[in-house]
């Protein structure tokens, strides 16, 4: 059995996932869900045909993306959250200005290993740290993102799904 070519030489492990949105560092997260791609079903029951049923490839689904970090010192995620509502809403005319982003697994030494680049992605939703004065838990963010589909490539710049 041939050896698996692993990015990086080695199993990937990582604890850091940059997220970017036309360019602009929004922010390392230590948390993405939501990564993944489901093809609808279409069955077709064919006429005289008893044994089964077609099984027909239909349109796409994309889960909403989740990242959870600890609290940082940059605005630039609230300058980008802004742009799809409120003032910034009402900005631009009030339609919803959808970005291009990109989620890149960052290595031990902080290299680019590998990135999926997200079509029309907008905030959906942020959630904010919880404060307690009796835990001893980390204060959290946690931001939602919609977008219409990815692609994906390695830090070489070929490969794409």
């Amino acid at each position: 059995m041939p050896e698996a070519d692993y990015l990086g030489g080695e199993p990937t492990s990582s604890n850091r996932f940059l997220f970017e949105v036309d360019g602009v560092e929004i922010g390392t997260f230590r948390e993405v869900r939501g990564l993944e791609v489901t093809a609808v079903l279409e069955e077709y029951a064919e006429g005289g045909e008893n044994g089964y049923v077609h099984r027909l490839p239909g349109r796409l689904s994309w889960p909403n993306l989740v990242f959870r970090r600890g609290l940082t010192q940059g605005d630039a995620l609230f300058a980008w959250v802004n742009k799809t509502a409120g003032q910034g809403f009402a900005a631009a005319g009030d339609s919803l200005v959808r970005s291009t982003g990109a989620v890149t697994v960052l290595g031990e030494r902080g290299e680019r290993l590998r990135a999926w680049e997200f079509d029309g992605v907008f905030a959906v939703r942020w959630t904010g740290p919880n404060f307690d004065v009796e835990s001893a838990h980390s204060l959290e963010e946690e931001l939602e993102v919609a977008h219409n589909g990815f692609r994906s490539r390695t830090s070489s710049g070929s490969g794409a799904t």
